[in-house]
């Protein structure tokens, strides 16, 4: 079982940066370093979709949505149990509720279907 918990989005201007963290807690049995970890957003009125995800262990593998290549940087810290998204040059259309998920896998998937945990989600807003 995990537990997932983003924090770090907000109210922000074209153009500005960001950092969302996604905070896991790992029952006993696994560890969080043995998941594939994906960032997911929601648009109002549209479904969600990849953006971003990294491979298990030391996360030497990243993959990105391509509509966000180049602004997002997708990390993680598995001393902290924790993941990151990393977004420069922010748009309007960068407008969403960002998810952390967590799969039971060495690569992350580009379908949601695929992932085993979810977070509750952080509200990123970005005014123009």
């Amino acid at each position: 079982q995990v537990q997932l918990a983003e924090s770090g989005g907000g109210l922000v201007q074209a153009g500005d940066s960001l950092r969302l963290s996604c905070v896991a807690s790992v029952a006993s049995g696994r560890t969080f370093r043995s998941y594939a970890m994906g960032w997911f957003r929601q648009a109002p009125g549209k479904e969600r979709e990849f953006v971003a995800g990294i491979s298990n262990w030391s996360g030497t593998r990243t993959y990105y949505h391509d509509s966000v290549k180049g602004r997002f940087t997708i990390s993680r810290d598995n001393a902290k149990n924790t993941v990151y998204l990393q977004i420069h040059s922010l748009k309007p259309e960068d407008t969403a509720v960002y998810y952390c998920a967590a799969e039971t896998a060495a690569t992350p998937a580009l379908s949601r279907s695929a992932y085993d945990y979810w977070g509750q989600g952080t509200q990123v807003t970005v005014s123009s």
